[in-house]
Formats: structure tokens, sequence, C-alpha cells
């Protein structure tokens, strides 16, 4: 399954390349430990074109985050998940994407404006605006399937399609801290399946993937 980290060659111009470092050199080191020598240098530029393009270190984690959002956006986007015609099946299949895509380096499948949000949302808060831009729009494009699947199966809880997208947000960046905190990848899949036990709880079916079919999935 592609990643950000490989869904994006590198495009030539030194303002890309230096986004595409920031991508990839912070997720793996952090925010705070990555120098703008660290990104020269993974961007094969010189600090001169770092400051024609970034007045700030900042500045970069800003257009980072931005980078972030519009290049996964596309990658999203295009994926398979959104292919049944069924809602709740779009929305169980983004589940099981998000699963398949946990695997590599652990800096290649967590998620960068998460890991930045994590080290400046006190100290930096244009870097986590631009963070929050990023997780919460994501999050939004989940709503429609929720709500779909919600009205198609005239589930009528205390819950929000809004809410319940954000809490999947929620589950996957905390499976990625404890890949983070354990270097293991299984216990971010892990968060998964019970965030997909879960999910399929609220909407009356069982926990168990291999025990109910897509077809009963859509009755």
């Amino acid at each position: 399954m592609p990643r950000p980290t490989k869904q994006y060659p590198e495009r030539g111009d030194a303002r890309t390349r230096l986004l595409e470092a920031a991508r990839d050199v912070i997720r793996r080191k952090g925010f705070a430990a990555t120098s703008v020598d660290d990104l020269c240098q993974s961007a094969g530029v010189t600090k001169g074109a770092f400051f024609h393009h970034f007045k700030t270190k900042d500045a970069l984690g800003v257009a980072a985050a931005n980078f972030w959002a519009e290049t996964t956006s596309a990658l999203f986007a295009s994926a398979p998940y959104h292919e049944p015609d069924d809602p709740l099946d779009r929305v169980l299949a983004y589940l099981d994407f998000r699963r398949a895509i946990i695997g590599g380096e652990t800096f290649e499948y967590t998620c960068l404006v998460g890991t930045m949000t994590q080290e400046v949302h006190d100290s930096a808060p244009a870097i986590r605006d631009a963070c929050a831009a990023s997780i919460f729009g994501h999050a939004a494009t989940l709503e429609a399937d929720i709500e779909a699947a919600r009205a198609k199966r005239g589930i009528d809880a205390d819950w929000t399609a809004a809410s319940l997208a954000r809490h999947t947000q929620a589950v996957l960046q905390g499976g990625f801290i404890l890949a983070k905190a354990t270097g293991d990848s299984d216990l971010a899949r892990e968060s998964v399946d019970h965030l997909v036990r879960y999910v399929r709880g609220l909407f009356g079916l069982g926990p168990n993937t291999s025990e109910i079919s897509k077809g009963e999935r859509s009755s």
C-alpha cells in the first residue's frame, strides 16, 4: 500500500524538496530535534535556498503541515475504500485501508501533523493551527459516509457523524504514539482493530469482520 513518504517523488524545485525533507525528517526525529542543517542536507539544498523560501523554521513547519494536508488528501482521495456502494462498507473499508498502510519504519506510517502537534501545541500556535486544519479536515471527509450509514440503518443515538469521524483520528493518533513508544507497529494495528469493533458495534454488527459478510453489512 502506498504511504505519503513514497507516493510523491521529488519534483525538482528547492521548496518542494525542503517540504519533502521536512515530511520525513520531522517524523523521524521530531520538530525540535530537526535542524535547518538537517533539512538542507536531506533536501540537497543550501541554507541560502532554505531562507529564500522560509523566513524561519516555524514558517517551514506551517508550510510542511499544509503540504502534508495537500499530499495526503490526494492519497486518500484515490484510495480504494471509496469503491463500495454501501456507506458503512466505505467507512469500514477506510479503517481497513488505514490498517493496511501501517508498516515499514515507524516514521514512514506515522503522522507528520500529529507529531508536530504533540511538540508545539503551546509554543508555536501557527504550526498547531495548521496541523489542526489538516487533522480535522481529513476527519471531515468521513462525515458524509458516516451520516449516510446512520440514515440507512435508522440509527438514532446521541453521537454525531462529526464526533465519530473525530474519534477515528483520535484512535489512529493514539496508536501511532504507542508504536513510537515501543517501536512495535502491531500496537498501532491493534488500535485500529479495536476501532473497527467499536464502529461495527455502533451499527449493530458483530465484532469480527470474518463473521459477517459485506452483504450482511449492507442489509
